[in-house]
């Protein structure tokens, strides 16, 4: 009603894990399994902000696998009591940029390496979520054949945010195949430099020229989205880095104020409860909705439960350390704080 358009939203937070991240971690598991890279009873190790280690553990809860997860100690701190509930061990790392050693992904990398050399080979597997094919497999495969029969074959943009990028490359890789015509647009956080990339070509934020950035190059309270690199999968939604396929059309730049506002409006009005990724998406539905013009149906994904954000993206307490205000409660049709 607010947008003349039809925004449907693939609820991925009501699969087993929470998250879509459940399709990648069964798809990196098997393929591993497969290849010999992973022998029974052995660990799988990731570098995450929490939810495809939650997805991990519980994709192995049937085969004997542990799982250890490395990840930043900025991260809500419901993730980790949730990994350690699944039984992970959690290896809390500060916050660091992906050159350096101790960047979470790279601790990881080292940690199933050092237990390979111990152990042997197999022993270990770096899951490696941000660049292997096997996550852009899994949506090319799976998520993006259901939503497009689940939009009863009718679709006019698909609109994603990006951790790893693989839900928004497989996913529009797929669309572009059956649907030319359709559009895919990246919904972007704040000091990620991922809208740069999409809009002009360049791998660059403003706040990477600033030495002022609190705690990563992403200076922002969303998770798990966002990114100052290039991974492979993103990499493969874009025409210049993946041989001239087709992928992702253009990008929106989303704000933490108009997340949070997001978030507070839909909890309100449709009764849905959502963690930060999805309200980013959101946002930039209604975006695209705008761009399009009445009339044109637009899908996204609600990737996250606000039940794993009650500490950061919902706590008032921290709203002040990221320059947030309060979100104003609003009527329905009221969508005027998307820019």
């Amino acid at each position: 009603q607010a947008t003349g358009c039809r925004i449907l939203a693939k609820a991925e937070y009501l699969s087993p894990g929470g998250c879509q991240k459940d399709r990648v971690a069964k798809r990196i598991i098997e393929e591993a399994v497969a290849a010999g890279l992973l022998r029974p009873g052995g660990t799988i190790v990731e570098g995450t902000s929490g939810s495809t280690g939650i997805s991990l553990c519980l994709a192995t809860a049937a085969h004997g696998y542990h799982v250890h997860v490395v990840m930043p100690d900025d991260q809500a701190e419901e993730k980790v009591l949730f990994l350690r509930q699944c039984g992970a061990s959690v290896e809390l790392v500060r916050p660091a940029s992906i050159t350096s050693p101790e960047h979470y992904v790279n601790v990881a990398r080292r940690r199933a390496a050092e237990i390979n050399e111990r152990d042997g080979e197999g022993a270990a597997l770096f899951a490696d979520q941000f660049e292997s094919p096997a996550n852009f497999r899994a949506h090319y495969h799976g998520t993006g054949p259901e939503l497009w029969a689940q939009c009863s074959r009718q679709l006019d943009a698909f609109v994603m945010s990006a951790g790893t990028g693989g839900t928004l490359a497989g996913v529009g890789r797929y669309l572009k195949q059956v649907s030319p015509q359709t559009r895919v647009f990246l919904a972007d956080v704040q000091g990620s430099s991922l809208y740069n990339k999409v809009a002009h070509g360049v791998l660059y934020t403003e706040e990477q020229a600033e030495r002022t950035v609190r705690r990563h190059r992403t200076d922002t309270i969303t998770e798990g989205i966002g990114l100052d690199r290039l991974t492979m999968n993103f990499a493969r939604g874009l025409p210049d880095h993946n041989g001239g396929m087709p992928g992702i059309d253009a990008a929106f730049r989303v704000s933490d104020q108009e997340g949070l506002e997001m978030a507070h409006y839909l909890l309100a009005h449709e009764g849905v409860f959502i963690g930060s990724s999805a309200a980013v998406n959101c946002v930039g539905a209604v975006r695209a909705a705008r761009q399009l013009g009445p009339g044109h149906t637009i899908a996204t994904v609600l990737c996250d439960n606000g039940l794993r954000h009650l500490t950061k993206f919902y706590n008032s307490n921290v709203w002040d350390d990221y320059g947030l205000q309060p979100p104003l409660r609003r009527d329905r049709d009221d969508l005027s704080f998307v820019q």
